[in-house]
């Protein structure tokens, strides 16, 4: 006779008596059949995830949570109009194990309890991890693999089998606390980034985000930012990136420094149609009140609870270009991760922590040149780090070069320098991440 036992769910405090599931891994993965749960497990994830969001955020969501068949329908219509295979991650640490939920197009389901990941081991590994990819000093090292790799085992791997059955293209997480400004993109197989494999983004929850699956036609933007500060340091790459993705990349207009303020953008956005706001400028993701994290303009701060009072008109990106978190505190990661919902922007392409300005250049302009084409903005976004990775975009001899072409892109006198400087470490490309709706 088969044991049974009570199973405490997706950290709601749900407990159903179901048999006892198979057991993978030398006992470290538990494999649960979505069907003998009694409720519908996206249903009360994104509940969650709204009861959480909602106060950190100042908001109060109107609209309706959705469900396992309703979010596989909608992954099922991307599929039809894009030929692109997503597929949503939630991550939810609980005392007892790490909870992967995988939903498919067309509403499939997965779940794993990886028993191995309670918090007393993988916090640890977490903080590792962003420690050792977060500094610059080791840009010539591979400090960052061994913990890289074990998240990937507790995170990916027990999904992997599905994930290529499947065909997934791209993959979506949805992750809790401790876990929201982590970059995945890094996350290694041993063999592979997981950006190698799988377009990469992020979501506070998919109800949460606006699921619009139209791509702009034409693509017109709004650049502004500024390359001295009075209390910050100064991004000396800023006028470059700026006029490179206006006049040579695509078609905008630009504003820089004294002219980068609020009444601006505010003004510009009223007059004109401008489907992409590219903000190159510091930011801030703090703990605390939401007014605590900002983006910095020429003259003051644009506080996050200010951010709803700018007419985005349902702006379909929002880019900034230099920025961090304060990795690791649980109300500046709600802030960075919900940022798109609070600004309400279809998705928002940010930073996770400081880059070097020419960093940020060359990961933006190639962002922008590979928007051209890619069927998805996190098709972009994944092309352009991989690029950076495979050393396809690079400096030499103070310019930003693309394999295989002709000239590039000056950089200016202060950041120029002899001989070539690859950006193939992580702490180059992983910071960058989409949030909020990747198509």
């Amino acid at each position: 006779m088969r044991r049974r036992h009570a199973l405490t769910l997706f950290g709601l405090g749900l407990t159903g008596t179901l048999a006892l599931p198979h057991r993978t891994s030398a006992q470290a993965v538990i494999d649960l059949d979505p069907r003998t749960l009694g409720f519908d497990p996206v249903d009360k994830m994104e509940n969650l995830w709204k009861n959480q969001y909602a106060p950190q955020l100042q908001m109060e969501f109107t609209a309706p949570m959705l469900n396992q068949k309703q979010v596989g329908e909608d992954l099922q219509a991307v599929v039809n109009l894009k030929n692109q295979r997503t597929g949503l991650i939630y991550l939810v640490p609980r005392p007892t194990d790490l909870e992967l939920l995988l939903v498919l197009p067309g509403g499939g389901s997965v779940v794993k309890l990886v028993t191995e990941a309670v918090p007393g081991v993988l916090e640890p590994t977490v903080e590792t991890f962003l420690r050792e990819i977060r500094d610059p000093r080791k840009i010539r090292t591979q400090s960052y693999l061994p913990s890289a790799q074990k998240l990937y085992q507790w995170m990916i791997a027990p999904l992997e089998p599905t994930l290529k059955a499947e065909r997934i293209d791209a993959v979506i997480f949805c992750a809790g606390p401790g876990l929201r400004t982590l970059p995945f993109a890094a996350l290694h197989s041993g063999e592979q980034f997981l950006i190698e494999q799988y377009a990469v983004g992020r979501m506070p929850a998919y109800s949460l985000t606006n699921q619009d699956h139209t791509r702009f036609a034409k693509l017109r933007i709004l650049a502004m930012g500024a390359s001295e500060f009075r209390n910050q340091a100064p991004l000396p790459a800023v006028p470059v990136e700026l006029n490179t993705i206006t006049t040579q990349l695509w078609q905008g207009n630009q504003f820089l420094n004294e002219a980068f303020t609020i009444e601006q953008l505010y003004d510009q956005k009223l007059r004109d149609q401008y489907n992409v706001v590219h903000l190159a400028t510091h930011a801030d993701f703090q703990p605390g009140a939401i007014n605590n994290s900002y983006i910095q303009f020429w003259d003051r701060p644009l506080r996050l609870n200010q951010l709803g009072q700018i007419p985005w008109n349902n702006l379909d990106l929002l880019v900034l270009s230099a920025c961090r978190t304060a990795v690791g505190d649980k109300g500046a990661e709600m802030g960075f991760a919900g940022v798109a919902a609070k600004a309400g922007v279809k998705s928002v392409l940010a930073s996770l922590w400081y880059v070097s300005d020419e960093g940020t250049l060359a990961l933006m302009t190639e962002f922008y040149r590979q928007l051209r084409s890619a069927p998805m903005k996190i098709t972009a976004l994944q092309q352009a780090q991989v690029a950076l990775l495979r050393n396809q975009v690079s400096f030499r001899d103070g310019e930003l070069v693309r394999a295989g072409q002709r000239g590039g892109i000056s950089l200016p006198p202060v950041l120029s320098f002899a001989g070539e400087r690859t950006l193939s470490h992580p702490y180059y490309w992983a910071a960058f991440t989409l949030v909020g709706n990747p198509w």
